[in-house]
């Protein structure tokens, strides 16, 4: 391999100041367009690429924002893979898909929406995206690692310990993710759980009357899935019913625990309405329902929420409330971005819209 170029090596060729260089790759739009044609056309035939530790040197920058996650898929279940012997494996197999096999990446859906917003943003405002799972950490080192590779840290709420969180912000600026604030002096990125499930609770409500209702709850550390059910909760007391007379079953946010939780409701008697935390746990308990001769919605009503794709396409489409699970990604860079030339400011709390989608599960024929 030939010697790296330097940024003096492209200044020389293109006869500019090494400042000139710099303003072309980071500001191309304040050079002139002929300085920064021979700069760029420097930049080509030298092969030149920015040292991105030099630059973070001297702007005590990297130019990488941290997103962090929890290990939802946990590492020990994947299955083993020798890429090197992939040569010797027949070049396709045929597998009859079970209808209750669980799918390996369901329960990443809503975090896939939030990467894609994430780098997409962080491309837009000129940084790298560098993300993290915190697959088996029960120490947190690896946050604890990032946090010393990037210039701020997006999280998932309650994804950290709050006393981990707190030593984190210290040393750099974090933004969270979906939960609310709770006195703390954070960015917040979220949206409105309990109202727009409040909402949908009303409509399912007055469609079934005086009927029985289940709730498919998500885990008792999310605080979506607490916001969501204190919206139905709220709503069920709002119409002069006991949120005692619920019945309360719970799923971890993945298809499998909905089907789960549907053969509990169908072995102890089906509901008139299920109101469920997230999509993926409802049309997991739609397979159960349909499998068993339950109709829906002639026989019981059901809706979900986050509205991911799969919710338009099911039998029959779920009702759900639609989140904007791509701008929550980039909001939160863009929060993270202004953060950072902006340190002293004043805590932001992005609160971003829901959409309620009435479809067919949710409609009691007339």
């Amino acid at each position: 391999m030939s010697k790296a170029a330097t940024v003096y090596d492209v200044a020389d060729r293109a006869g500019v100041s090494i400042a000139t260089v710099s303003r072309v790759l980071r500001s191309p739009d304040a050079v002139r367009p002929v300085t920064r044609e021979r700069v760029l056309d420097a930049v080509s035939a030298l092969g030149y690429v920015p040292s991105g530790s030099a630059r973070g040197l001297a702007e005590r920058r990297t130019g990488v924002l941290g997103l962090y996650f929890p290990g939802f898929d946990a590492a020990e279940d994947a299955p083993p893979l020798d890429v090197l012997s992939a040569a010797d494996a027949p070049p396709f197999a045929i597998v009859r898909d079970a209808a209750d096999a669980d799918d390996g990446h369901t329960s990443m859906l809503f975090l896939d929406e939030v990467l894609r917003g994430a780098e997409l943003e962080a491309w837009k405002q000129g940084f790298v995206l560098m993300v993290g799972v915190g697959r088996d950490d029960p120490d947190r080192s690896t946050v604890r690692d990032m946090a010393g590779r990037v210039d701020g840290l997006m999280v998932l709420a309650s994804s950290v310990p709050d006393d981990v969180l707190a030593r984190l912000a210290r040393r750099i600026p974090v933004v969270v993710l979906s939960g609310p604030p709770r006195g703390d002096h954070y960015d917040h990125v979220t949206v409105s759980n309990a109202e727009a499930m409040a909402e949908l609770t009303r409509h399912v409500l007055a469609q079934v009357g005086d009927g029985r209702l289940a709730f498919l709850a998500g885990p008792e550390d999310s605080p979506d899935g607490l916001q969501r059910w204190e919206g139905f909760a709220a709503a069920v007391t709002d119409a002069g019913r006991s949120v005692d007379e619920v019945t309360v079953v719970r799923g971890d946010f993945t298809r499998g625990s909905g089907r789960r939780a549907a053969e509990e409701l169908v072995a102890s008697g089906v509901p008139t309405a299920l109101v469920a935390a997230n999509d993926q746990m409802a049309l997991g308990a739609l397979d159960v329902f349909r499998g068993a001769g339950i109709r829906v919605p002639e026989d019981l009503l059901v809706t979900g929420f986050d509205g991911i794709d799969a919710a338009a396409l099911s039998h029959p489409p779920l009702t759900t409330i639609r989140q904007p699970m791509i701008d929550l990604g980039r909001a939160a860079v863009q929060v993270l971005a202004r953060r950072l030339e902006s340190v002293e400011a004043d805590p932001v709390l992005a609160r971003l819209p829901l959409q309620i989608i009435l479809r067919e599960s949710s409609q009691r024929p007339s």
